[in-house]
């Protein structure tokens, strides 16, 4: 339950501050985070660990809003690539300090060192078990 209010939480802070939803600041964060802030839908689905029709319904919304385009991709045409715009960019930079203020608030501030760290064990095991089992997964290999 307490994971579930955590993230409602961030979300509402992110929404009510930016009119944009915690998936919709991931999208952000991921693209930001690639060279010339762009990559390939599939991997930005993996990367969320999404479904990739839940990603392309999200992308959608916010290519509608201006701060994403999509495109081919250069490579083999067959690919789709997600690139954040100027627009998106400069949301994301809004945006990262109220959700880190968040994160530090509702999450990080309320625990120890120690059991921060314990938490952080349990989160690699949860995501190495989820990782390994998941069925979409193209970049296992690629993982940054």
């Amino acid at each position: 339950m307490g994971m579930t209010l955590l993230l409602d939480r961030l979300d509402d802070d992110l929404r009510r501050n930016c009119d944009l939803s915690l998936v919709e600041y991931e999208i952000l964060v991921r693209l930001s985070e690639r060279e010339g802030r762009q990559m390939r839908m599939a991997q930005l689905a993996d990367a969320l660990a999404h479904s990739r029709s839940r990603v392309t319904h999200t992308v959608t919304r916010m290519e509608r809003s201006g701060l994403i385009t999509r495109s081919s991709s250069p490579e083999d045409g067959r690919g789709v690539v997600a690139s954040m715009t100027d627009k998106g960019y400069d949301l994301i930079e809004r945006m990262a300090p109220i959700h880190v203020n968040g994160v530090r608030e509702h999450l990080v501030d309320l625990a120890s060192r120690e059991d921060f760290a314990a938490l952080g064990r349990v989160m690699d095991a949860v995501s190495d078990n989820l990782v390994a089992a998941h069925p979409e997964m193209e970049m296992r290999a690629d993982a940054p």
